[in-house]
């Protein structure tokens, strides 16, 4: 190639644009005419290009000034590798520049940073305990941000990032456990309260105090202070009746008992007259001569004897009744303990299967529903309905389906998460509402507990009874009342019915 004529490498230039079919540029000319000379091809530097921008890049700050020093000099010598390490430098620097009195005070030393990273993450871990171990996501971005924190080579951007996504996080817990703490310290002023309200009977507390115990034992959640508030906001009304209606029969029984004491007094009275007479009449029975002086005496002592056996049945009689009136309000203050006690132990529970009853799921279904809002996450409920209970109960007899109902409830309690809730719905049917859960997840659930049944045999007489049941799911809309998502569940459930049976379909 090195004895060919300009002439003729300019003509083959032609030729190959022409060939390759190439715009006839000033570029593609000069790369193809030193391919055919087979020497080198030297692009173009645009220096004077360069040098304008330059002209117009910021140089305020000492650093700025440094780098546009590099990249004049990286111009100057040709070099591209230069210019872009001199406008990488010039694209991290902050645009406006910082006063000079200032600049020292702002710089912060990697020694410096170091211990500001260390102090975040000791803060982060000195929270935790504060805010409770309720939310798995909270302490995941925690223990995230406390192990990024104490790394060499940890980015202030991305700690800011991580630290303002924790801070999103706790805002939530600590209004958790600001309703937390003003919740317990309502149940203490409710307990305080009731307490001077109680009869004497203390077992009247036991209800209270066992819920309060409970409630009390960590982890401390609202959901249950709640539950338990609810517990004794019916047993104080109940007692307040029970106290009304018992000081009324402690009221009658003081009466009875000031009537007994006066009849007393008077039996005794008249007793005391019957002794006089009798004494008198004795005393002239000793001086009688004849029998015309011995009849006045015997009718005297027939008529006081007539007398006092007429007022000791009268006494009989009062006292009979007094003792029937007793044991009449013994029974009633008996009957009002027992309704106490069922009002302690089951006033918001289905007494069957211990699951909430109606009172008990609409005062779970407000809460969690307001807590979905408050802190916008999913919620679902969840409507079964055992398949062929009927047949069930007919075949095996009703306290066979009762205890598969108990049994349904306690394999239920095992699949489903601590902050779900289980309420019987009505007969054989049951809800399940799931916090803080999507409709897929939600249908998982009831497909898990659905295998928990094939697993967890009912057993009759020591032979196993497969239970099965067909559930409809239905993720509680933004706008939507419980009460509409609860029958989108159950067409749901109606359509699983209808499907097969021991299917879960999702509204």
């Amino acid at each position: 190639m090195a004895d060919r004529s300009p002439y003729d490498i300019a003509k083959e230039t032609l030729k190959q644009l022409s060939l390759r079919k190439l715009i006839p540029s000033p570029d593609n000319y000069q790369a193809l005419f030193h391919e055919v000379a087979g020497t080198r091809h030297v692009v173009n530097f645009p220096e004077e290009a360069l040098r304008g921008i330059g002209r117009v890049l910021p140089g305020q700050t000492p650093a700025q000034q440094r780098l546009l020093a590099q990249f004049d000099t990286a111009v100057t010598q040709r070099s591209w590798v230069g210019v872009q390490a001199a406008l990488v430098g010039l694209a991290t620097q902050p645009l406006v520049a910082t006063p000079a009195h200032i600049q020292d005070k702002t710089a912060i030393s990697e020694d410096l940073m170091a211990e500001l990273r260390e102090q975040i993450a000791r803060l982060v871990e000195n929270i935790l305990p504060m805010v409770g171990a309720d939310d798995p996501r909270l302490q995941q971005q925690a223990e995230q941000l406390m192990h990024y924190a104490r790394q060499p080579a940890a980015e202030a951007a991305t700690l800011k990032l991580m630290l303002g996504n924790l801070s999103f996080r706790l805002s939530f817990a600590s209004e958790d456990q600001l309703a937390i703490k003003s919740t317990l310290l309502a149940l203490l002023h409710l307990l305080f309260t009731n307490i001077g309200e109680l009869a004497v009977d203390d077992r009247w507390l036991k209800g209270q105090i066992d819920a309060l115990v409970s409630a009390s034992t960590p982890p401390l959640t609202l959901r249950r202070l709640d539950d338990v508030q609810a517990r004794l906001k019916d047993v104080i009304f109940k007692q307040s009746e029970a106290k009304a209606r018992a000081m009324e029969a402690q009221d009658e029984m003081k009466q009875m008992l000031a009537a007994f004491i006066d009849r007393l007094s008077t039996m005794t009275e008249h007793s005391g007259s019957y002794q006089g007479t009798i004494e008198h009449c004795a005393r002239q029975l000793e001086s009688a001569e004849t029998l015309a002086d011995i009849t006045p005496v015997l009718q005297e002592a027939i008529q006081a004897t007539r007398s006092m056996s007429i007022d000791t049945l009268h006494m009989r009689d009062e006292l009979r009744e007094m003792r029937e009136r007793t044991e009449q309000a013994d029974a009633a203050l008996r009957r009002m303990q027992e309704e106490l006690d069922r009002a302690s132990s089951q006033a918001r529970h289905d007494p069957l299967t211990g699951a909430l009853n109606r009172k008990g799921l609409d005062e779970t279904l407000k809460r969690e529903i307001a807590r979905a809002r408050r802190q916008d996450t999913p919620m679902c409920v969840a409507l079964l309905d055992l398949d062929n209970f009927k047949k069930l109960n007919d075949t095996l007899g009703h306290d066979t389906g009762d205890a598969a109902l108990l049994h349904l409830v306690q394999v239920a309690r095992s699949a489903i998460r601590p902050q779900d809730s289980l309420a019987r719905y009505g007969g054989e049917e049951f809800l399940v509402v799931l916090p803080d859960t999507d409709q897929d997840k939600g249908v998982e659930v009831m497909k898990r507990l659905q295998r928990e049944l094939t697993k967890k045999y009912f057993l009759k007489d020591n032979e196993k009874v497969l239970i099965t049941f067909s559930a409809g799911v239905a993720q509680v809309g933004a706008e939507e009342d419980t009460a509409e998502a609860i029958k989108r569940a159950d067409q749901a459930m109606y359509l699983a019915k209808r499907s097969g049976k021991n299917r879960v379909v999702a509204a």
